[in-house]
């Protein structure tokens, strides 16, 4: 069929052999149950398959890197274009990533200040420029005819010493006359110099007059003195003719270079060219940082994270951890040499630490510099030492740069911290290239701008330059006002342009790719999405929708994977997959255009996009627990600004706003691990504030983010949850296990014995595909069973330990009911919607919604002192609203039980259910960072400055559900 993707006998995963016909050119929407089979359809059919025949096109060489491309499970598929996959993952985990770089911006950056860039003498301020001779000569010959001048060339600038040699030198070249401090000699009259101070000195090359006859005499000295003194001349101006008109007064020095170079200080620059503003380069990067404009420290707050106890209670927390591991000798060294620096100073070891003077603060941490007295015993000799205290900050550097212990190695770097470069201020580049500026603005301090600052700054530029360095930048400045405006499209306009891509989201990482895709300008290429509104605020969602349009546009074909109801609504065609998940799905639906699928009588989507189906709002919204609350005030953390906000225990709460308001910096960074710290004394480095009060009324506070369960195909939601345990447990109470004296251990893949040893357990090979990702193949011993054959061989219910492994949770619920302990746990995973995961899923394979309701399973199959505050940070990404519908339950049923539930969150039909929202605001970046309004959805919608509520506001028709008060 032209005009269509056509794909026949689909059976990828869950995919029920299904057919379909994906509208090429088109903006197409894949849309169903978490766990229905879209990812399959549209990753692992459609887009592997446009990825392997595209790898078939290269080359032999080429495909000797890439043939590990497995053909996915389908008898056909025609029309397809070269295919590109842009997914939720992490841009770049390399911390010389950012987003300027992950765009191109800074590429189009480094060229514009190589172009049109303007050094300036890092000590005067002044612009350095450089001058051909001839431009020199045409500059002197502007002054008055008549003008007397000495033309001198400077040889000693500021330097200590007597220059004898120099000057004995240059007087058997000729040069008899010079300028030594400001002065004039000639050579019989020199002073004998004080070789302790600085001196300057130059020499006088000629005197000349000038006149229409003094371009050989000038040319000549120019070129004499240039030659001598390495590039620079000084022009000295003895007098004028009377009464002619001269913009320099007599005595005045005008200092010509033909090289970048500051003639006062001797600041010197190289040619200026794009590689000097690259921090991955050695001719870019600053020396001391090597580009990554931080350095790491031993930070004094982590050295003594609990400083209200004192040395005796064991306030200093790398000796108190290395003496509690090591023989009973280090320890007694520890304890004697602080004790020491007591008597010594004067102070006593039971003070806390808190309370002694900063001086003594300062002596332990750094060292002394006068001689301190060490008494030394181990109960049978006694030694006494007399020598500088070291310190302890010092004596870490030095464990740490003689140590080979790896675990040493690591104990200690859990004691430093980064902070920006003290070189370099955190721009990662040298001097030499900071101090190149374009508009008033180096490269560096241009990256620190967010995005929508960029292009107000571009907008303006002009202005400020010279129409020759207009005309030299008019196209790269367009093309970097164009990738600029991609980033603002699909709303990432707060994000600063030196962002470290490892610190974002998925959802910002995948519009970052996004905006990069539009920049390339590709046509007749076939793009798949994973959720690309994931993270977005209903209010920049047109935008994105927007860009989808342009990429289409462009004669692409836009596949997204997703569940936001207006971006399906704005798609050409829809494809719903279901009904359920897992076992359950793996069957299309319905297919047609978004109305079409609206009016459909068994879509699951069709009925909330109808209306049909709805998650109502609360007809009774909780109070909390009476006058019980946590408060944090003068939260300043990024772009906070003195923000004070009050928690009310016992309830749901939801915080919202636009994508980089300061949700995070105010949640995340501020409240939770101010918190931690304060309820459990972890190393955490919260925002700053003024206070935070009320803790008292929880026992504990839990974040459940979205990353990672594991990092290798070991770790498995069984493991994480602690289902697999007694998992192992019942295999190894089998009477045939008992009879061959296997333990539990046997059925562990991590430990040698019942494991298969080829692949380790892990039931994957990994290989490295160096440029690319390690790709894991399955083991051809044991098949990814991840056992051997005597270990499969022991059955409970007729399933081995690797059956149950693959199981669903769906399955492994029903086929544990009569094991309470494992029914439990699996139920818990099955109450938040992962009933269609198999048990031993690989955590590499875990969507980041997919771990986050891993973790949020472990949490609910624990028991509960109804005193916990949980923190969950967007927790319907990659959930269908009938899915979100069964988490609102889950989380509401914590709630009821008396915790409290704090959920970070732009969707609105999880706000809406909330009993308490508190919206920040009202923009993203430095337009955001302030409470906009706090109080319930109906205050929201009330609010006329919350865009929020404007948006929430048609979502609270619905009042059916009941909460319990």
């Amino acid at each position: 069929m032209e005009g269509y993707i056509v794909v026949r006998g689909a059976k990828e995963h869950n995919l029920k052999n299904i057919n379909v016909e994906i509208p090429r050119d088109q903006l197409v929407a894949i849309t169903g149950v978490s766990g229905s089979g879209k990812s399959s359809l549209a990753f692992d059919t459609v887009y592997a398959e446009g990825q392997r025949r595209y790898v078939e096109s290269l080359s032999t060489y080429a495909r000797q890197f890439l043939e590990l491309q497995n053909k996915p499970d389908v008898e056909l598929i025609t029309g397809l274009s070269p295919a590109i996959a842009i997914d939720q993952k992490t841009t770049s985990r390399n911390p010389r990533s950012t987003v300027s770089t992950a765009t191109e911006i800074y590429d189009y950056l480094r060229l514009l200040y190589a172009r049109i860039g303007i050094p300036y003498s890092p000590v005067t301020g002044q612009p350095i420029e450089k001058q051909t001779p001839l431009q020199m000569i045409d500059n002197i010959k502007t002054l008055p005819e008549g003008t007397e001048v000495y033309i001198l060339a400077p040889l000693v600038k500021g330097q200590k010493g007597e220059h004898r040699k120099e000057l004995l030198l240059l007087k058997k070249q000729g040069y008899d006359k010079f300028k030594i401090d400001g002065l004039l000699y000639e050579f019989e009259n020199l002073p004998i110099l004080d070789k302790n101070k600085k001196h300057s000195i130059e020499v006088i090359i000629d005197q000349i007059t000038l006149n229409p006859l003094s371009h050989d005499a000038l040319s000549n000295a120019i070129h004499t003195a240039l030659k001598l003194s390495n590039g620079i001349v000084f022009v000295e101006i003895i007098a004028t003719p009377h009464g002619t008109d001269c913009d320099h007064r007599d005595g005045e020095i005008i200092i010509f270079s033909e090289n970048f170079a500051c003639p006062i200080s001797g600041f010197t620059l190289t040619e200026i060219e794009p590689r000097i503003f690259s921090f991955n380069s050695p001719y870019g990067a600053c020396p001391k940082c090597d580009g990554l404009g931080s350095e790491v420290f031993f930070d004094p707050a982590l050295i003594v994270p609990q400083p209200q106890l004192s040395l005796k209670d064991g306030a200093i927390s790398p000796w108190s951890k290395m003496a509690s591991k090591s023989p009973d000798a280090e320890n007694k060294f520890y304890t004697q040499t602080l004790e020491a620096l007591s008597r010594h100073y004067g102070f006593s070891m039971l003070t806390p630490f808190n309370d002694l003077s900063e001086e003594i603060k300062r002596v332990i941490l750094y060292g002394s510099s006068c001689d301190i007295e060490f008494v030394y015993t181990d109960g049978f000799r006694k030694s006494k030492v007399v020598e500088p205290f070291d310190g302890i900050i010092p004596s870490l550097e030095a464990r740490l740069l003689k140590t080979e212990s790896d675990f040493v190695r690591e104990e200690l770097n859990r004691y430093q911290n980064k902070k920006p470069c003290c070189a370099c201020g955190g721009y990662r580049l040298r001097q030499e290239s900071l101090c190149i500026k374009v508009g008033g603005q180096n490269i560096g301090e241009l990256c620190t701008m967010t995005v929508a600052n960029a292009m107000k700054w571009f907008e303006g530029l002009q202005e400020k330059l010279s129409a020759k360095h207009i005309q030299i930048s008019e196209r790269i400045i367009l093309e970097l006002h164009k990738r600029l405006g991609f980033l603002f499209d699909v709303g990432l306009e707060y994000l600063t342009l030196n962002r470290e891509s490892s610190t974002l989201s998925g959802g910002e990482s995948q519009r970052i790719r996004l905006a990069s895709q539009i920049g390339s300008g590709l046509s007749g290429v076939l793009y798949v999405l994973d959720e690309p509104s994931i993270g977005l605020h209903q209010c920049d969602n047109q935008k994105l929708l927007t860009t989808l349009k342009n990429l289409k546009n462009l004669g692409n074909t836009v596949i997204v994977v997703e569940h936001d109801e207006e971006t399906i609504l704005a798609a050409d065609y829809v494809f719903d997959i279901g009904l359920g998940a897992g076992v359950h799905g793996g069957n299309v639906i319905a297919s047609g255009t978004p109305e079409e699928i609206s009016s459909h009588p068994i879509s699951i989507t069709g009925k909330y996009l109808s209306g049909r189906e709805y998650i109502p709002v609360p007809s009774v919204l909780r109070q909390g627990h009476k006058n019980k609350q946590i408060q944090l005030t003068g939260a300043r953390a990024n772009n906070l600004r003195n923000v004070d906000i009050s928690i009310p225990l016992g309830t749901f709460i939801a915080i919202t706003g636009v994508s980089g308001s300061g949700k995070s910096s105010l949640i995340i960074q501020t409240l939770y691990k101010a918190a931690l710290k304060k309820l459990h004394g972890t190393k955490t480095f919260p925002g700053e504030y003024d206070k935070l009060s009320g803790l008292e009324y929880i026992d504990k506070i839990i974040e459940i983010d979205q990353s990672p369960i594991g990092r290798t195909p070991r770790s498995n939601p069984a493991t994480y949850t602690g289902a697999f345990t007694p998992i192992r447990d019942l295999f190894a109470s089998l009477p045939e296990s008992k009879a061959r004296g296997y333990k539990s251990g046997r059925f562990s893949f991590n430990v040698k014995g019942g494991r298969c040893e080829v692949c380790e357990g892990d039931g994957v090979l990994k290989v490295e595909m160096h440029f690319l990702p390690d790709v894991y193949v399955k083991c051809e011993e044991c098949h990814g069973a991840r056992y051997n054959k005597e270990t499969l061989e022991m059955l409970y219910k007729s399933r081995s330990i690797a059956d149950v492994l693959n199981m669903t949770v769906d399955d492994a619920t029903t086929f544990f009911a009569g094991t309470q302990i494992i029914h439990e746990k699996l139920l818990a995973m099955l109450e938040v919607g992962l009933g269609y995961m198999t048990v031993g899923q690989s955590a590499t394979t875990l969507s980041g919604g997919e771990a986050q309701r891993v973790k949020l399973a472990k949490e609910l199959s624990r028991k509960s002192t109804g005193r916990t505050l949980y923190i969950l940070d967007e927790p319907t990404t990659g959930l269908h609203s009938h899915d979100i519908k069964k988490l609102l339950e889950v989380l509401h049923k914590l709630v009821d039980a008396g915790n409290t539930v704090l959920v970070i969150e732009h969707n609105l039909n999880v706000i809406k259910t909330a009993d308490y929202v508190i919206d920040v605001g009202p923009h993203g970046g430095d337009k955001g960072g302030e409470i906009v309004v706090a109080g319930t959805p109906t205050d929201v919608i009330n609010c006329p400055y919350s865009l929020t509520g404007k948006y929430l506001k048609p979502y609270m028709e619905h009042k059916l559900y009941n909460s319990a008060g």
